[in-house]
């Protein structure tokens, strides 16, 4: 992995001056606090009670302000919620992931700038015939170009276009820019290979920084809450273990990108904004340790003297309140950690330099910056200008359900809240009925008993009645069985539930299906009609976080990594939604595809690398250890021309030896089998004339041998 730590200190070193007085910082901090506590009221009044909600229904908690009457005892809470909760974040994960890989691929753009869409070379060209000094007109050239250009200029303008590729081709003679013109050309894509590279770049540091795990994460409450929150890249320190000669331990540290999962309880956005691109900022809300506020203190540009003075102060959280609902209980000392808000946000640049940051030129022109601001309590931790280019917030929000009217997304448990509610009703009043109904209810004639007994009722239980008229004492009540009606609403209940989330009951394993269901085909067609809800989600995680963290992912390795060869004109694409397609047809489809294109009419117009590498990915191989690289291929190429041997010359065929041509008849054909039906063998001859008695749809059959 190549080290950015100079690259991305040297970007981010116009910060705060130390020299700045207390004045100034305050303004600072009043800034940030304001933004935090605008947006937390807003998110108070219009969001968190329905998480509070949604949450209480997945942990099957009822609501301290639910009223229970005397008459209901049971307290039992159906958690349909979580079944559905799970078994649709279950089957987004296994969509997103059933590559075994981040669904996000690198491609060329359509015109590729900055380097060769594709070139090609000529196995069967000798070096000498284009190496002298008389090199053939092109129509290629650099582009933009207005000016005729001398000949050779194309090959010069290709390899210096190439740019650190050339290196790699530099085993392959005779490179020229285009496709291949003849069909023992080998053609491949520059550009292509830059994007494979880059690919398998950004794929490495997602691994890396356990990006599948925060995904992962964020998808869950996407799913509960409504909206999942992911953070990157941003630049941490990793530890790389190490050990010298003699076997000590030497870790290398490397500063590398890293995603994160972000809470959504931890996450304040301008609350004027619908999505992320509208947000004018962002504060988080960080609970550390001392432990691990300290050891901000290795990262760049944090202000050592300012974290010690927070340390000294202490204890600075406050617990909200909603923090003790998510526990289940109750806590009233408050702990000891520290509160910390990082917020993202623009400001005008004239504040800015108020502020005391020193600008870099490009910033001094503008009217507004985006910073990144660190504060704990009344000290400001870390400020600096926004380090990304192009300048973006790298925080990535995912609705579950796209709510046109706020930020925050709508959940699957806020959908299916109310039948929540009428299956719990439901099904107490099942469990209440069932308990009287099987129970006698006595009436006692208490003037029949000596008086002062217990009149409690269990087996073996003896009443002492007093003398007098002899009568009955006790008079048993049975009352009437309604749970089966109580269950019927119940299950209508739960049908609505299937309605109003979109996800039906069968889809998370309910057996009993009628109907359609009880076949294969018709459980088929069931669950194609499920995949419609859950299509539309992942269309949204493919929007709202798999591409533009793809593109955040992208636009750090161009600005930060050194590596040369991964950089071009490249487009980052979301694959998460054709991973819901079935492996099995997709590979089907691709193999079919194939055989059509294998039609040398059709070949040219097919992609057969590509091709070849979607195939081994339907089948669950990785393409890049069971195919080869464009290059690998062109190389592949040339030996097999080099092996091949040499076609043996065709000698001419005398009368009487198998496959001759005897008189009269055509090449490869015996006299008594003239129309090639019987035992003769068809040989490969001449098509004769129609003026020739062999023709055997003679134009004119007078003139026919054998005819008249």
């Amino acid at each position: 992995m190549t080290d950015t730590t100079g690259d991305f200190e040297e970007q981010i070193g116009y910060a705060l001056d130390e020299g700045t007085d207390d004045k100034t910082l305050n303004e600072i901090i009043n800034h940030v606090k304001d933004s935090y506590n605008k947006s937390k009221d807003w998110r108070q009044q219009s969001d968190e009670g329905r998480w509070l909600q949604a949450y209480r229904n997945y942990r099957g908690l009822y609501n301290s302000d639910v009223q229970f009457t005397e008459a209901e005892r049971s307290r039992v809470f159906i958690k349909v919620t979580k079944t559905k909760v799970l078994a649709a974040y279950g089957q987004i994960i296994d969509v997103l992931f059933a590559k075994t890989k981040f669904p996000i691929t690198i491609d060329p753009t359509t015109l590729p700038e900055g380097v060769s869409e594709s070139v090609y070379f000529d196995p069967k060209e000798r070096p000498e015939e284009t190496n002298g000094e008389e090199l053939p007109d092109s129509p290629y050239g650099s582009r933009d170009d207005e000016e005729e250009l001398p000949k050779g200029a194309t090959l010069y303008s290709l390899t210096k276009r190439l740019g650190p590729l050339a290196d790699k081709l530099r085993g392959i003679k005779n490179l020229k820019e285009g496709a291949g013109t003849t069909p023992t050309a080998v053609t491949f894509s520059p550009a292509e290979i830059a994007a494979k590279k880059m690919e398998k770049k950004i794929h490495d540091q997602l691994e890396e920084s356990n990006a599948s795990k925060h995904l992962r994460s964020s998808i869950f409450e996407c799913v509960l809450f409504g909206t999942g929150i992911l953070k990157g890249p941003f630049a941490v320190d990793k530890e790389y273990p190490s050990w010298n000669e003699e076997g000590g331990y030497e870790p290398v540290t490397k500063v590398v990108p890293q995603a994160a999962h972000v809470s959504i309880w931890d996450f304040y956005p301008d609350p004027d904004a619908s999505n992320m691109d509208e947000a004018l900022y962002v504060v988080q809300r960080h609970k550390l340790s001392k432990t691990q506020l300290r050891a901000l203190k290795k990262r760049p540009f944090f202000r050592a003297d300012a974290i010690e003075e927070c340390v000294t102060v202490g204890s600075t959280y406050t617990r909200e309140y909603w923090e003790n609902d998510l526990k289940d209980y109750y806590i009233n000392e408050s702990p000891d950690r520290y509160e910390i808000l990082e917020y993202w946000g623009t400001i005008d640049t004239e504040t800015a330099k108020e502020y005391g940051m020193d600008l870099p030129k490009e910033f001094k022109d503008t009217d507004e910056i985006q910073i990144n601001c660190w504060i704990c309590g009344d000290a400001i931790l870390r400020l600096v200008a926004n380090p990304f280019q192009p300048t973006r917030i790298p925080y990535f929000a995912v609705p579950y359900e796209l709510n046109p009217y706020s930020f925050f997304g709508i959940g699957l448990a806020e959908n299916m809240d109310d039948t929540q509610t009428l299956m719990n009703g439901f099904m107490r009043m099942a469990v209440d009925n069932a308990v009287l109904s099987g129970n006698l209810i006595f009436e006692v004639d208490e003037t029949n008993l000596v008086p002062g007994q217990d009149l409690k009722v269990y087996p073996g239980k003896v009443f002492r009645r007093q003398g007098g008229a002899p009568g009955q004492a006790l008079f048993g009540t049975k009352f009437p069985n309604v749970s089966n009606e109580n269950m019927q609403l119940f299950d209508k209940a739960r049908q609505l539930a299937d309605e109003a989330t979109g996800f039906p009951s069968f889809a998370h394993g309910q057996t009993g299906v009628q109907g359609t269901g009880r076949t294969a085909a018709g459980i088929s067609m069931l669950m194609g009609a499920a995949a419609g809800s859950i299509k539309t989600v992942i269309k949204n995680v493919d929007d709202y976080l798999l591409r533009p963290m793809g593109e955040a992912f992208y636009f750090f390795n161009m600005q930060f990594d050194h590596d040369t060869s991964i950089k071009g004109d490249l487009e980052v694409k979301a694959r998460g939604t054709e991973s819901l397609m079935a492996n099995e047809v997709r590979s089907q489809r691709l193999l079919q595809y194939l055989q059509v294109v294998s039609n040398p009419v059709l070949a040219p117009f097919a992609k057969f690398p590509v091709i070849i590498r979607e195939i081994a990915t339907s089948l669950g191989l990785d393409p890049d250890k069971v195919t080869n690289s464009m290059e690998e291929a062109a190389r592949q190429a040339q030996l097999i021309q080099q092996d091949a041997p040499p076609a043996p010359p065709q000698q001419p065929q005398q009368p009487g030896q198998p496959g001759a041509a005897p008189a009269g008849g055509a090449p490869g054909l015996s006299p008594a089998d003239m129309q090639g039906g019987g035992g003769g063998a068809i040989g490969i001859g001449a098509a004769a004339t129609p003026e020739e008695g062999q023709f055997s749809g003679q134009a004119n059959p007078s003139k026919a041998e054998g005819v008249g």
